[in-house]
């Protein structure tokens, strides 16, 4: 029914937020995947949160779809290739990050469907994921971004870090954490890789590959639920000036003027996960001048020539704003999904590695 759909005075409607879920389902393949634009390549990460935001706007079965097909491109390993085309595996590198976010997507769909069967049927996938993710963590917390594949088979690591798949990947060790609770098969070796990623993005983000001039570096600690409370307003308030372009939205790159929707809607959900309403609020009204008379969105805008670019409309920027809406407007029982409030206790925050911890905080977690 259409009063379940998110919406938010002011800024959308139910009606343009269903509008906005078909502009996702318009570009679903026959096999379920979701590209990134009708056409186009379809990584995992992208992909699930576009599975969200049609959960989150009663799109059930295309939903489920796109859930199922995650489980045919998954490898005997866990991991998943990173670029698909029309069903051929374009670049068969495993991400870690897109290999982790199934349990973000799974937990989403519990919350608003309360539906065991599907978690059960899913709940194989999620783990093997993060058994692949975990596999890969680096001896000072943070997780390896990439495992190249050569000839078929798995082949060197690149044994460095991101501080945006990393923050991404603690947020799906949660996720994970809460679905081995519910399938009664507890996943201790995560809650400790989601103890030693934490400290590292609240402590050591130096040590992570220095993206710093993209926005994602910046407020995706939040978003993933590493840096919360005061130590996430302080990372927020750090580089706002740096980023936010009053009444555009926010950069993508802090030194381009070109300001992306996607990004902008993220930025909207780590401020809804601060409680800052207001900004938040405001933010997702100022992306708006990206939407399209049919719900889709364009990726972004140079604003200094007000031109559309790249020249196309993309899922998973439609995606986030749903998803947005639905964390600001509280409609579905999922719209906690990103503040971390459904996820149970954090981690126990582990420093081993570096010298910041004692033994004794290695027990797990009350």
């Amino acid at each position: 029914m259409i009063a379940d759909v998110p919406h938010l005075d002011g800024v959308l409607t139910a009606h343009d937020v269903r509008a906005t879920a078909r502009s996702i389902v318009a570009a679903q393949e026959p096999s379920g995947a979701i590209p990134w634009r009708v056409g186009g390549h379809t990584d995992v990460w992208n992909h699930v949160e576009s599975a969200m935001g049609l959960v989150a706007a009663g799109e059930r079965r295309a939903a489920e779809r796109a859930y199922a097909w995650v489980a045919t491109v998954q490898r005997h390993d866990g991991s998943v290739p990173m670029k698909i085309v029309a069903g051929e595996v374009e670049d068969h590198s495993g991400e870690t990050n897109m290999s982790a976010y199934l349990a973000v997507g799974v937990w989403h769909h519990w919350l608003v469907h309360r539906d065991s069967a599907f978690v059960r049927r899913f709940w194989p996938v999620v783990r093997r994921g993060l058994d692949f993710v975990v596999g890969l963590q680096l001896p000072w917390g943070g997780i390896a971004w990439s495992q190249e594949w050569r000839d078929g088979r798995p082949d060197r690591v690149d044994e460095e870090a991101l501080v945006a798949a990393s923050s991404s990947i603690h947020h799906a060790l949660q996720a994970g954490t809460a679905l081995a609770g519910l399938m009664d098969d507890p996943q201790p070796h995560w809650e400790l890789a989601g103890g030693r990623l934490a400290h590292a993005l609240r402590d050591h983000r130096d040590l992570f590959l220095d993206k710093s001039e993209f926005s994602m570096d910046w407020y995706y600690p939040v978003l993933g639920g590493a840096v919360r409370g005061p130590a996430g307003e302080e990372l927020i308030a750090s580089r706002w000036d740096a980023f936010v372009v009053p009444g555009l939205g926010i950069r993508c790159v802090s030194p381009n003027p070109w300001v992306t929707g996607a990004e902008t809607s993220e930025l909207v959900l780590a401020l809804d996960a601060l409680g800052d309403r207001t900004r938040a609020v405001a933010l997702l009204r100022d992306m708006q001048h990206l939407r399209r008379d049919d719900g889709s969105y364009w990726t972004g805008l140079v604003f200094p020539e007000d031109v559309n670019w790249p020249g196309e409309q993309t899922t998973y920027t439609a995606a986030a704003v749903i998803l947005a809406v639905d964390a600001l407007s509280g409609t579905t029982s999922g719209s906690t999904i990103m503040r971390g409030t459904t996820l149970g206790p954090a981690f126990a925050e582990i420093g081993l590695a570096c010298g910041c911890a004692s033994a004794d905080r290695v027990a797990r977690r009350s």
